[in-house]
């Protein structure tokens, strides 16, 4: 009965005749609403309160006169009295009238409200009226409940069940026509004004319209779910939320998205959100009121109130108010569901409700994600929220391709989305991005030009960003995030100049934003103050540089500014090619002549006169190199060594080899890897803010003979390099280490064989008479983790049919297990990305997004079973092969 934000959505008229299963023995009822006996829903039912009207005073033992003008947190415009004229029993009926008041009266109009709190609690179970409703502009009827003690917190924390309601019936809808919905409705969440609601409309498929006769109304209402029905017919039903949680034990989303809790924790003092039954676990008493006008009524219809309509009073009549129990289980009132087929599907009777989705566990892995840079992201299309346009690539003279938004009359709000309902490349989906990792450092950032400015040149300019499906947002004004080109920020965007724009991921979180599911990312003109604008947007991406400085001397080149260098030997070191890990290698020989080597940046070398600044790498940077003797030197009674220097000689440090983090001497042939603590290099008195020589060798004039190669020489923070999450090849010319190619239950043997050149050795499987499916198996207690691939990986295989089954019309499937059969998707091979069913002889790729296998319920922290197999029992005959399985990066 409380006040909606919004117009409950309306319900396509047409019901399709289906079959109530009740709880009473599996009885079977028709559906025929004509036919079904209200009175009796099923046999389990028991009825332990009624109040039928039949005395002719209103039983002061089970109803509460509510007496307030209070406008109930709606701005109605009644008083609620006690006076008989506004309630009284008259032939076995209750009537809650509305009349107008008499003049000059604190409100316009007069009506009732009766409640049974602590005369009538109850905690689950059938919750049943048979009424005829009242008509006209401004009427508000309802039969609903409150709990009985608010445990959770004022309104909504502790819920609130609409059993009916209904408004404005009879008054011109949008379309003209009589309205004749009812409403069934859930209010729960946070505190008002953040305060969450869902719920279902109804109408009667015969057109009637409930003001016109009686009707019954009803909940059925059990541990974790709520069920609504109208003359016996269920239009709706709520559930709690369902968590998913991943083998870990974390939670990564929602399987189901109903109702949730939030109140403070008795034992931490924290508010806290709950994906429980709360807040539907309580008593709840029972409400019958006639409201007139009011926030919603009069916002909708023909809106306001009629004064006409009420002139003579409009009546709200109940025959009667039931309440039965579940026999099977009063504690839960779980057993007697009065259902049909589709009262568990979102496509039907199901409603989804308005839970915040818990974000999935972080990878920890920090990686940028690029929006938009003149190429689009199939992930993140452009978006216009509300206007009716589509935002369009055009072509700009200094930043080439670029995204075009233009707001027109309707109010709007655009930018860029990643939700599904909004993905229409077929290559797309929807990924919230991870941004936790770089939260400390990481930024949003995007350039924009303002094109034409709104109708209202002074709108404020906004940006906002979303999380979770909006379960948390950050608006704020778009010039505080102004970063250049000019040294400060107008008061809007400067029209026919590109400008930038950066927020830092820590002030978004810092204001609230849950950077683990961003989503959305918006910038607008004031909402309703847009009208003409049209703004251009490049350049659009969430990263971060990394916080500390690099220096990468060697890897695979030279860096031009760090040249290979011998001191006093008179060689020239050499770039050579090593193994297939290492590449190009640089490589040092020493002659007769004594002498070091290394790299060095001095010009008076050759050098690119950039000396190394590692100051910011005090605390944790490392240099690091790898390096691998060919021949070592004729006297090797020498040590090897490392010395840096830094600022032209002014400071130096000369350690062995031995002292390196790793504390090992060369071995001839084998590549090493040798590290030195920046902070241990600056403890033994090196200047480290111009290092500007680096130099490994045998101790002076022991050296002749030796060769050597270094590689992967730089200067570096474990915390500032680029990480990604890493994939698994499951089958490449062999099996993974701990995966086996296996047949579930046919007896055979998969092989490895040889096929053509391009694929090599391969998996090739064959079933027998035998029904079975086959593919890859991990070891016992082996698990791929696969979280860390959420957003862009895929599994992805290439197969060749080489014999189809006997029975040619058998599906080809893709089946993908994790945690010990914890979890499981099956789908057709034509489901892949690629879309295509084998062709007998040909080599193809299939590839499945893990994302689709997430959504599709898969737990992917813990894979350990890929199949793809003709349809179990039909695939006698079938021989394929399978090459380049492996879940990874796309």
């Amino acid at each position: 009965m409380t006040n909606k934000a919004t117009q409950l959505s309306r319900i396509a008229a047409a019901i399709s005749v289906t079959t109530l299963i009740g709880c009473g023995g599996g009885a079977t009822t028709s559906t025929d609403i004509d036919s079904v006996d209200v009175t009796a829903p099923v046999s389990d039912w028991q009825l332990v309160w009624s109040d039928e009207f039949d005395e002719p005073g209103i039983d002061d033992n089970k109803w509460t006169h509510e007496v307030n003008c209070d406008g109930g947190g709606n701005n109605e415009a009644q008083c609620y009295t006690d006076s008989d004229a506004n309630a009284y029993i008259e032939e076995g009926v209750l009537n809650l009238v509305a009349l107008p008041a008499e003049e000059g009266a604190q409100k316009p109009y007069t009506s009732a409200r009766l409640v049974t709190q602590y005369k009538a609690d109850f905690k689950y179970g059938r919750f049943e009226i048979r009424a005829k409703l009242p008509s006209g502009q401004g009427s508000w009827p309802a039969f609903w409940m409150m709990p009985t003690d608010s445990v959770y917190g004022g309104w909504p924390r502790s819920g609130e069940i609409d059993i009916m309601e209904a408004v404005n019936l009879k008054a011109a809808d949008a379309d003209g026509n009589p309205e004749a919905h009812i409403y069934g409705t859930l209010h729960y969440g946070q505190e008002w004004p953040n305060n969450d609601s869902s719920g279902q409309a109804y109408s009667l498929p015969s057109g009637e319209n409930p003001a016109d006769d009686f009707h019954t109304y009803a909940v059925e209402w059990q541990e974790g779910e709520i069920r609504w029905y109208m003359d016996g017919y269920l239009y709706a039903t709520q559930r709690r939320s369902e968590v998913r949680y991943n083998s870990k034990g974390e939670a990564t989303g929602l399987a189901h998205r109903g109702w949730y809790a939030e109140y403070y924790d008795q034992t931490t003092g924290e508010l806290t959100t709950h994906w429980d039954n709360a807040p539907f676990d309580q008593e709840f008493f029972m409400i019958l009121n006639l409201a007139v006008g009011g926030n919603w009524p009069e916002a909708v219809n023909e809106t306001g109130i009629d004064a006409e309509a009420f002139a003579n009073g409009q009546s709200f009549e109940i025959d009667y108010v039931r309440v039965y129990e579940c026999g099977s289980d009063p504690v839960t009132g779980a057993g007697c569901e009065t259902v049909r087929a589709g009262y568990d599907s979102t496509e039907d009777a199901l409603v989804e409700g308005a839970a915040p989705i818990p974000s999935p566990p972080s990878t920890g892995i920090a990686q940028n994600l690029t929006i938009f840079d003149g190429t689009t992201n199939p992930n993140w299309p452009a978006w216009d929220c509300c206007g009716g346009s589509t935002p369009a690539i055009v072509e700009d003279t200094e930043e080439g391709d670029v995204y075009e938004f233009s707001i027109g009359a309707t109010p709007t709000v655009m930018g860029f989305i990643s939700r599904e309902l909004f993905i229409t490349d077929p290559e797309g989906q929807a990924s919230p991005f991870d941004a936790s990792p770089m939260e400390e450092n990481g930024s949003v950032k995007f350039d924009l030009k303002m094109v034409s400015s709104p109708a209202d040149a002074s709108a404020a300019w906004l940006f906002k960003i979303e999380s979770g499906e909006g379960t948390t947002a950050v608006e704020l004004p778009l010039m505080d995030g102004y970063v250049g080109p000019n040294a400060e920020a107008g008061a809007t965007p400067e029209q026919g100049v590109w400008e930038s724009f950066e927020f830092p991921l820590s002030a978004l979180a810092e204001a609230g934003l849950d950077t683990s599911a961003i989503d959305v990312i918006m910038v607008f003109p004031t909402w309703g103050a847009g009208e003409r604008a049209v703004y251009r947007m490049a350049n659009v991406e969430i990263s971060q540089e990394s916080a500390y400085p690099e220096l990468v001397i060697f890897e695979d080149e030279m860096n031009p500014d760090w040249p290979m260098w011998d001191c006093c030997g008179g060689s020239t070191p050499t770039e050579e090619i090593d193994n297939e890990e290492h590449g190009v290698t640089a490589e040092f020989r020493i002659g007769a002549e004594p002498t070091v080597m290394g790299f060095i940046t001095r010009p008076a070398a050759g050098g690119g006169d950039t000396p190394f600044d590692a100051s910011a790498l005090v605390e944790g940077g490392l240099l690091q190199f790898d390096m691998r003797v060919v021949s070592m030197p004729a006297d090797t009674s020498g040590d090897w060594l490392f010395k840096v220097e830094s600022d032209d000689t002014a400071t130096a440090v000369e350690l062995p080899l031995s002292e390196s983090v790793e504390g090992q001497t060369p071995v001839e042939g084998e590549w090493q890897t040798y590290t030195f603590s920046i902070s241990d290099l600056q403890a033994k008195g090196l200047d480290v803010s111009a290092i500007d020589v680096i130099m490994v060798f045998p101790t002076w004039g022991t050296g002749e003979g030796a060769v050597y190669r270094m590689d992967n020489v730089k200067f570096y923070h474990p915390d500032g390099e680029a990480s990604s999450a890493s994939g698994i090849t499951l089958f490449a010319d062999t099996a993974a280490d701990q995966w086996s190619i296996w047949d579930c239950c046919g007896g055979s043997t998969p092989t490895v064989e040889i096929d053509d050149t391009d694929h090599g050795s391969v998996a090739e499987f064959r079933i027998g008479a035998t029904p079975t499916v086959m593919g890859f198996l991990a070891d016992d207690n082996v698990y791929f983790d696969a979280s860390g691939l959420l957003s862009n990986g895929v599994v992805r295989f290439d197969l060749k049919v080489s014999s189809a089954p006997n029975d040619t019309s058998a599906p080809w499937l893709f089946k993908i297990e994790s945690g010990d059969t914890a979890s499981a998707v099956e789908l057709g091979l034509a489901d892949s990305v690629e879309g295509i069913d084998p062709v007998v002889g040909e080599w193809q790729t299939y590839t499945f997004p893990l994302q689709t296998l997430y959504d599709a319920g898969l737990d992917i922290s813990a894979i350990d079973v890929i199949m793809v197999f003709p349809t179990w029992g039909a695939g006698e005959g079938a021989v394929y092969r399978m090459d380049n399985v492996e879940i990874a990066a796309q």
